[in-house]
């Protein structure tokens, strides 16, 4: 079955696709002979009418850079911790500062490393939620690939933890908001900066292919600009990792999306897909943003025989206005054979659209970027706060304070009484499986490493600790991938 349904909202910053805002209640009536409240303190929220529609008009008008700024000043005036640096990451090393998105089963927020004061986005998952949506093998295989990976077009993990309740990814802050948010925006982007985020792509993509992994979810979505307008790809709960000549078989993806022979090896058999169907992918998206509509008109709920039928029958239609080089690359990319289809970085290097590319300056970001967002706003939904701060029943700012109160709580109670075993022992399988991971820990360790004069000598202790980390990482791949296929 389908892993993602098609999305019609954009996610913001981070997060996915937000419902209609919450309806407003009424607030009580002061009773008689009494002031009916004390002023809103200065820089306060002020409540207005419920009307319509009105969150959502005011979702840009969120003045990002005033609150990061002061924000700072906050954060500089009082002392920074010190932490253990042999103690795990955890949720008490962060401090939680707003809501900016939701997925299926995540929510994300910004966070500040009390330590360092670097300023990052965490995406959490609750543990229940994951295990009665069959949803623990995406998490734990998103982990496992993005604990291995790291690139300059891509939305890096830095920190991986959990508590009783929930998993954390701690990853790269973007601010620039999805491409999706801004195709809703009715942003007109031009042919030079979809040619930019073209580019970026094909690199980011090409480094997934050397480390053997199909994304299988590239689209608007899931492309998140910074704040200078550079592209970074996200979202790896469906990617899957092939080795030489494996080939991947599941219907995974999000239709609109989803390169022809993943529907066809689902529906007749035959040999699977590899990493091709990201390209194709990258093609439908590009086409998206020049025209503000896809290729094909393709929902989520059309049957793959019909899709099938419709990859042999409908031809793409290109603009007029569009350059001949730009056509006759997303006709390459859009190629319905995935064996004349671009699909790696050497292939798209031929292109005459890009002969003009100078590819090390794209790599390190020289390239300046045709739209940059608006730096002064924070491009998301702000009912997202809203949402967290008052609809959410299990609240994050809270947690310290109910985890405490749970634990007292199940310490007085009977454990032979549980009155979900099965949920139990899926809760405490998770507990043990998560792999907990550092990427600053990491890049020290290596740092230190590479300023040795020489290399120490290996070690029987030293072969023990690699052999019992490989053990680890064994145990968390087994996890991964004995509850589903690829």
């Amino acid at each position: 079955a389908l892993s993602r349904a098609e999305r019609g909202r954009g996610r913001g910053c981070a997060g996915s696709g937000a419902g209609p805002p919450a309806p407003g209640r009424p607030r009580p009536a002061a009773p008689a002979g009494r002031a009916a409240a004390l002023p809103p303190p200065p820089g306060a929220l002020r409540p207005g009418p419920a009307r319509p529609g009105h969150a959502r008009r005011l979702a840009p008008m969120f003045h990002w850079g005033k609150w990061k700024k002061r924000m700072g000043a906050s954060a500089s005036s009082s002392k920074r911790p010190v932490f253990d640096e042999r103690e795990d990451v955890n949720f008490d090393h962060f401090q939680i500062l707003r809501a900016i998105g939701k997925g299926s089963f995540g929510k994300v927020c910004i966070v500040q490393k009390r330590d360092t004061e670097k300023m990052y986005a965490m995406k959490y998952m609750n543990k229940q939620q994951c295990i009665e949506r069959d949803e623990v093998r995406n998490v734990f295989r998103e982990l496992e690939i993005l604990q291995e990976i790291e690139h300059v077009f891509l939305v890096n993990l830095w920190y991986s933890f959990q508590d009783e309740e929930d998993m954390f990814m701690v990853v790269d802050l973007l601010l620039g908001g999805d491409l999706r948010y801004h195709l809703q925006q009715n942003v007109q982007f031009t042919e030079e900066t979809v040619r930019l985020y073209i580019c970026e792509m094909a690199l980011a993509l090409d480094y997934l292919r050397s480390q053997h992994i199909i994304h299988r979810d590239v689209k608007p979505d899931n492309i998140l600009l910074d704040e200078q307008g550079h592209a970074h790809l996200t979202d790896f709960n469906i990617a899957t990792i092939i080795r030489d000549g494996e080939r991947a078989t599941a219907l995974a993806g999000t239709k609109p999306y989803m390169a022809p022979e993943i529907f066809h090896s689902f529906l007749n058999g035959g040999t699977g897909y590899s990493f091709e169907v990201d390209w194709w992918s990258l093609g439908i998206m590009a086409y998206e943003l020049l025209r503000g509509w896809r290729p094909y008109d393709i929902h989520s709920n059309n049957p793959v025989e019909s899709l099938v039928q419709l990859f042999s029958t409908v031809s793409v239609q290109y603009s007029s206005t569009w350059s001949k080089e730009m056509v006759a690359l997303l006709r390459k990319l859009l190629t319905v054979n995935p064996e004349h289809r671009f699909s790696c970085l050497a292939d798209i290097q031929t292109s005459a659209y890009l002969s003009g590319v100078v590819w090390s300056d794209v790599g390190e970001k020289r390239v300046e970027p045709g739209f940059v967002p608006n730096k002064g706003r924070l491009h998301c939904d702000p009912t997202f706060e809203l949402e967290e701060m008052i609809l959410e029943s299990r609240p994050l700012h809270k947690k310290k304070k109910r985890l405490a109160k749970n634990k007292s709580r199940d310490n007085s109670k009977d454990s032979s009484q549980s009155e979900n075993d099965y949920l139990q022992e899926c809760l405490e399988a998770i507990q043990q499986d998560f792999v907990i991971f550092n990427r600053e820990k990491l890049k020290k360790s290596q740092e230190q490493t590479s300023e040795s004069v020489s290399p120490p000598e290996t070690t029987d202790e030293a072969e023990t600790e690699a052999e019992s980390e490989t053990s680890n990482l064994n145990m968390c791949s087994s996890v991964c991938s004995s509850a589903g296929s690829s």
